[in-house]
């Protein structure tokens, strides 16, 4: 507010200075009986460039996989066409749900079966290799001991982990599941343990100083300081976890993506192949998109 003062030498010992306020641009307009007006918001303004650099370079770089795809089939061979498989894609999801026995169900019953082994055997990963992270990084001698068996584990294939739960559980479902909880530990235990290692020595000092119990310095100091790492650990491992269990299924047979792939691959149905590739990848992306989105809303940056 710009404020004048005005004296007027007849009224200057009865009323005193008059003020005179003037509005700037963005101060509230003050209305009739004390009523203010709020201050106009200013406009946003779509940002073109941005949107265009955000949809335009995936939707080239699909519209090029598709075209250089085109042109490699276009005369003909055991390599279905673009325009084929979109017909099959289409038929295909028209009823994705359906039923015939246990060995013939749509690809939804199996990317949900898959999904719900990926999410037991994750889970599971979780449970075990957070905590043993922060212990691992917590103390010296936990780190001395665990880091030659990780070092000698972690390299392993996931498919060399599956003869081993088939022979300790006798079936096909809990050895795929011990498979990805196997393949998808390493990546949260050494990503949590370098968070912890990495937390300020000062932070620690503090909360000797403070005598703080060793869960306060866990919950109060350590988790917010680890949850970056954390996280990172968790999107490494849930994209093994989802690799690990299409390869899982193709050997253990049952319902499930990768089993599907197989199953098609023996009646020479390529196009539910090609389907199925992009089917996986969506899938794996969609994972990761959720995963980044939590870790946003869990950042402690702010």
């Amino acid at each position: 507010m710009v404020s004048a003062v005005f004296h007027s030498p007849s009224e200057a010992s009865s009323s005193g200075p008059i003020s005179v306020s003037l509005p700037t641009p963005d101060a509230p307009t003050v209305l009739a009986a004390g009523v203010v007006a709020p201050a106009p918001r200013p406009r946003r303004h779509l940002d073109m460039n941005s949107l265009w650099m955000r949809v335009l370079p995936p939707v080239l770089g699909l519209a090029l996989l598709i075209g250089i795809w085109g042109l490699l089939t276009q005369k003909g061979g055991s390599f279905p066409t673009p325009g084929a498989t979109f017909a099959a894609a289409v038929k295909l999801f028209a009823d994705p749900f359906y039923s015939n026995g246990p060995n013939d169900q749509g690809i939804g019953w199996n990317i949900l079966f898959s999904l719900q082994r990926v999410a037991v055997g994750f889970g599971l990963a979780a449970a075990v290799g957070i905590p043993l992270g922060f212990i691992i990084g917590r103390f010296e001698f936990a780190n001395r001991m665990c880091s030659p068996l990780i070092s000698l584990l972690k390299p392993v294939s996931p498919l060399a982990w599956l003869p081993i739960g088939l022979l300790v559980f006798k079936s096909a479902n809990p050895a795929a599941i011990w498979t990805i909880f196997i393949c998808s530990i390493w990546p949260m235990v050494v990503n949590t343990a370098v968070g912890v290692q990495r937390v300020p020595e000062d932070y620690l000092n503090v909360a000797r100083v403070l005598k703080l119990s060793e869960w306060k310095i866990i919950s109060k100091i350590l988790f917010p300081a680890v949850l970056p790492y954390m996280l990172t650990g968790v999107r490494l491992s849930v994209g093994t976890a989802w690799l690990v269990i299409v390869a899982a299924e193709m050997l253990t047979g049952g319902v499930g993506i990768g089993f599907w792939v197989w199953d098609e691959w023996n009646n020479l149905n390529v196009q539910h192949i090609i389907i199925a590739i992009f089917v996986i990848g969506i899938v794996g992306l969609a994972l990761e998109w959720l995963l980044m989105a939590v870790a946003k809303h869990f950042s402690y940056n702010d």
